[in-house]
């Protein structure tokens, strides 16, 4: 089938610029196509920005074990409709994924249940460095450094040392000083209210983390991820690394600071931590240089009953997929950002980085996985009209311009103004293997 997508402001790699767009077996077979070119189906994009889908490298859609707060099927619904084509799931789920037999099941039970492409990395444990050398089919390996229980927690720096040296897969890693993070909660007694959450997970317990990591990375020469940073240290620090290093941001590190647990409460309590308004702004300033490359949600989604209990048994997450790419387009309608920035962050840098094959730009022989947007679209979030299971978003009531109204998977449209396809078109994502 032949989709021609006409009239389109189409965001390539370098400029932006009005063409026609040829689709063809699931791939972007021309651009800049005559008006009258032929095709099965015809899209009339004017007034529209056409995007590569969006490509989150860090979710947690609690599938299996944890389906009453998510599930594939909710997740990439809710993805489909925020202009997410692909997602990488971490390995946290009930049982965990640490063995390459826990990710071929993963990959099964994705088969037939996601509306957009899926991934799953593998966790490392203290005891499971076989499994993580021996593993494919995968973006490559999570490490909690702190913040998770049982097996995957490692801290222990023999076994840092083992995987950084003895794998190869590229690495990414939760980075929160453990120690730390309990020597302050013992401080304070445990913590009584949402905010003792920041002070428990300050800002020491992050760029402890992250210097410890990175200096392993550096030291075995082996491609590394930090996941989601928090704090104004971490940006400066990163800044003085090798190009072996990556790094990322989520938009509630960067829209949220500590201010808003007098409004929000445990809705923004996240590990890590929201911080100071100071680190707030050393976030987006990261991603606006270039330090930080990706933007990702760290999609997390709890049930409000959960989110409600006192703290501290009230769970960290929340919930992002689904308007994280409004998010941003938004900060582009007020100044803060250009289109093309949010393309490098969202698209282009996470497939880049994982080996994404065929994802993250508009180029012929790309796979079809699109987000037509409309920049002038302003909507209110709302809890009552999410997909997500868990049914609410920190982000509610919040007026947001530019908003995502088509997306397609493979060339096929998933998701068109409220309409989601009743058909499970993701594939599994393919990985260019590129080893250290």
């Amino acid at each position: 089938m032949k989709t021609l997508i006409r009239f389109a402001q189409v965001v390539l790699p370098d400029s932006v610029q009005g063409m026609n767009v040829l689709l063809e077996g699931g791939q972007i077979a021309a651009l800049d196509v005559p008006d009258g070119a032929s095709a099965d189906e015809v899209i009339d994009a004017r007034g529209l920005h056409l995007l590569p889908g969006v490509v989150d490298d860090q979710v947690h859609f609690r599938e299996p074990g944890l389906t009453h707060k998510e599930d594939l099927q909710t997740a990439t619904r809710a993805c489909a409709r925020g202009g997410v084509t692909s997602f990488l799931e971490m390995p946290n789920t009930k049982p965990t994924t640490t063995t390459v037999d826990a990710l071929h099941a993963k990959l099964s039970l994705a088969s037939g249940r996601c509306l957009v492409n899926y991934g799953f990395y593998i966790g490392a444990t203290p005891g499971n460095v076989a499994e993580l050398s021996r593993a494919e089919r995968t973006p490559g390996i999570k490490i909690f450094i702190g913040s998770s229980t049982g097996d995957l927690l490692v801290d222990d720096q023999a076994v840092l040392e083992r995987i950084f040296a003895e794998t190869t897969l590229p690495i990414c890693a939760h980075c929160e000083d453990e120690a730390t993070v309990r020597a302050n909660a013992a401080a304070i007694g445990g913590g009584r209210e949402y905010a003792d959450h920041s002070r428990i997970r300050d800002n020491r317990a992050a760029i402890l983390a992250t210097r410890r990591a990175v200096d392993l990375a550096e030291r075995h020469r082996h491609r590394f991820h930090v996941l989601h940073v928090s704090t104004g240290d971490e940006v400066e620090f990163l800044r003085t690394t090798s190009d072996l290093i990556t790094a990322e941001a989520c938009p509630h590190h960067f829209l949220f600071n500590t201010e808003d647990y007098a409004r929000l409460g445990s809705l923004v309590q996240m590990n890590p931590s929201i911080k100071s308004p100071t680190d707030m702004g050393a976030v987006w300033r990261g991603l606006l240089d270039g330090t930080l490359e990706v933007v990702a949600t760290d999609h997390a989604p709890h049930t409000l009953d959960e989110k409600a209990q006192p703290y501290p048994k009230s769970p960290s997450g929340l919930p992002a997929v689904e308007n994280s790419l409004a998010l941003l387009l938004n900060q582009v309608t007020h100044g803060k950002c250009s289109l093309s920035q949010v393309v490098s962050w969202m698209c282009e840098a996470p497939a880049r980085i994982w080996n994404l094959r065929g994802k993250g730009r508009i180029a012929v022989g790309y796979d079809a996985d699109l987000v037509l947007v409309d920049l002038n679209r302003t909507e209110v979030v709302q809890n009552e009209k999410q997909l997500t299971k868990c049914g609410w978003s920190p982000w509610h009531g919040t007026e947001l311009t530019g908003w995502p109204v088509r997306t397609f998977v493979m060339g096929q449209t998933v998701y068109c103004d409220g309409w989601l396809s009743p058909e499970p078109l993701g594939r599994e994502i393919e990985f260019s293997r590129q080893s250290g």
